[in-house]
């Protein structure tokens, strides 16, 4: 898939994707079925992501649903990330990565707007290894992307040197 700096043209192209994404996003909701489940924020901009997966017998993603706030980059990415990753296997859902991720959304984001972005695919990796009903908490915190034990997924944004 070419990205929009190989041609300016399909900037816009890209531009309506995400705008459809965020008004009419894919599988928004609880998912009442859910076997794994996180939730995930970045408390200084106050975008919030919540995802349910149902996997299979087969180890696939049967169903993801996702619900949150946020601005429009990070609940249009949120359904563009549900939509590619159901019925994929466990192993290709870790295997999809950050780059992947940017790459999937389309529009060139500047630093500080990829984390937004980025929110709901830290919030899959972690619901991957969060089973619903169990006390297996994890959480992935930007600053250092290890698992540590915790409720959610969060990281605080840009730093002030980012910012100016």
């Amino acid at each position: 898939m070419p990205h929009p700096q190989d041609n300016p043209d399909d900037q816009d192209i890209y531009q309506e994707n995400v705008l459809d994404h965020y008004e009419d996003p894919y599988n928004r909701g609880a998912l009442a079925s859910a076997t794994h489940a996180h939730d995930g924020k970045n408390p200084l901009c106050g975008d919030k992501i919540h995802i349910d997966l149902r996997l299979d017998d087969q180890g696939r993603v049967a169903q993801a649903w996702f619900d949150g706030d946020g601005c429009v980059i990070s609940q249009a990415s949120a359904s563009m990330l549900l939509e590619e990753i159901e019925g994929k296997s466990i192993e290709e859902v870790e295997k999809f990565s950050a780059d992947n991720m940017l790459h999937l959304f389309g529009p060139q984001l500047t630093p500080n707007r990829q984390k937004c972005c980025l929110l709901s695919w830290k919030v899959l990796q972690g619901a991957l290894k969060r089973p619903v009903g169990t006390d297996a908490d994890v959480s992935v915190t930007e600053n250092d992307d290890e698992i540590d034990s915790g409720q959610s997924t969060s990281f605080g944004g840009p730093s002030l040197e980012e910012e100016q």
